[in-house]
């Protein structure tokens, strides 16, 4: 890959520590131009952008910016939709100018050069993405990836390749991001209601899945989770994935549980993988690997190359995310803010562990997420034997009158449960017995982490 068609010597972000927006400030930086950016906090993700030469500062303010990044002519603007409109710098760099690009669209304009493998959905997409990247990149075929989570295969959520015209993309849904996209192949793995702040109502977010679709390039393909609504689009190939359907072109079969992970054939249109082993743990991650499997066969890794990566992915930091693992606790980090990631993740770790007690720490996210799905939140929750809820997280959003986490709280029907906050989240914890714990949410619960391993290892 090459970033030929930007000709700025200078790339500044605005939102530099995002997920998507730090893969691609390692892009313009591995490809050699001068990448900086400005960012709300530090995190360990901006800590390591900082270690690879990139300038960030976390204050709104012009005269932070490096003198460089204020040429009009050599400068390209990055944003984020979640920089607030109020923001200084931003109206700085609108009101003198300069070019600026969201974050979907310079992914698409780099991907526009490339055969794209774009994974969406409202959930599993950062998972299967991944898997999909590592499945190809272990097989004779390569891929470049810009990855929504950060892979403990590359340690990185950027895989650059060479002498290959592959690029796996995480496709994402909010704000329409993912019609900037014109994929070879895409898959879908799932459609829940979700970003209802942006599209008002299922029925359009789904509408926006169909154009999603309509964007796959003619013979390519679409690799779609079965029972999803399809809209009907002539000039491409539809294969479905599902767990262990086997009205699926793609499911699992004699699937066994070993320690905490699965072994399983995979039955495909290509005929019968067997005695396959995923090195990662829980039943939707096997799930996840289904998908990632189809659209890596579609693409030509062999059954030896795909036998082999599927036993050495390692996984996503803060997906199914081993923190603890011993005789005392095992204690499990998840990115699960959606009432159905909720529900799979919590129900995986039930299958692994049917006999001991699951605690579980969620931080909700959004204001507006917590209104729309309350039931459908208490629900998944009620799943735990015991519930610590977090404040909501924010993000970019303002409070909702009436909206906060005891409206989640009062409806989780289990006896064991406790309202927090992060003043005193840790006193709570401290000094209990815990059998399996977990942290949950897209907030920034993922800062307690270390703290909470250092309390369970004392």
């Amino acid at each position: 890959m090459d970033s030929k068609q930007f000709t700025y010597k200078n790339i500044y972000f605005l939102g530099i520590g995002g997920i998507g927006m730090s893969a691609l400030a390692r892009f313009f930086n591995k490809m050699g131009q001068s990448v900086a950016g400005y960012d709300r906090v530090s995190t360990p993700l901006t800590k390591s952008l900082e270690k690879e030469n990139i300038s960030i500062h976390y204050t709104d303010d012009i005269s932070e910016i490096q003198t460089k990044y204020l040429s009009k002519d050599e400068t390209l603007i990055v944003y984020t939709p979640a920089i607030p409109n109020s923001h200084l710098e931003w109206n700085y760099f609108k009101n003198k100018g300069f070019k600026i690009l969201k974050r979907a669209e310079v992914l698409g304009l780099i991907s526009k050069a490339s055969k794209t493998l774009a994974v969406a959905g409202t959930h599993g997409k950062t998972t299967i993405s991944t898997m999909t990247a590592h499945l190809l990149n272990q097989s004779s075929i390569k891929a470049n990836g810009f990855l929504g989570g950060i892979s403990k295969n590359f340690n990185s959520n950027l895989v650059l390749a060479d002498l290959t015209e592959l690029v796996v993309t995480e496709a994402d849904e909010f704000d329409r991001s993912f019609l900037h996209l014109y994929p070879h192949k895409a898959l879908i793995s799932s459609m829940d209601a979700d970003h209802l702040d942006i599209y008002g109502a299922k029925e359009q977010l789904q509408e926006s899945f169909f154009e999603f679709i309509n964007q796959i390039e003619d013979g390519g393909v679409l690799v779609q989770k079965i029972g999803l609504p399809y809209h009907k689009r002539k000039g491409i190939k539809r294969y479905t994935y599902s767990l262990d359907n086997v009205e699926s072109d793609f499911y699992a079969s004699d699937i066994k549980l070993n320690i905490d992970t699965y072994q399983f054939n995979l039955n495909t249109p290509h005929g019968l993988y067997k005695h396959l082993k995923l090195g990662v743990p829980g039943l939707v991650n096997l799930e996840n690997a289904v998908g990632a499997s189809a659209l890596a066969i579609l693409s030509g890794v062999k059954a030896d190359e795909l036998s082999l990566g599927l036993k050495t992915y390692q996984g996503v930091k803060r997906r199914f995310d081993y923190r603890i693992k011993n005789k005392k606790v095992i204690y499990i980090d998840d990115y699960a803010h959606h009432p159905e990631e909720l529900k799979a993740f919590i129900s995986s770790v039930r299958a692994i562990y049917p006999k001991q007690k699951i605690s579980g720490i969620f931080q909700p996210h959004l204001y507006s997420r917590t209104k729309d799905f309350v039931n459908e939140f208490a629900q998944s929750l009620a799943l735990l034997d015991e519930l610590f809820l977090m404040d909501i997280y924010p993000a970019r959003e303002l409070p909702i009158e009436g909206v906060d986490s005891s409206i989640i709280f009062e409806k989780v029907e289990i006896k064991e449960k406790y309202l927090c906050n992060k003043e005193n989240l840790l006193s709570l914890i401290n000094n209990r017995k815990f059998d399996i714990l977990l942290t949950l949410g897209a907030g920034d619960i993922d800062q307690f982490v270390p703290q909470i391993e250092k309390l369970l290892t004392l």
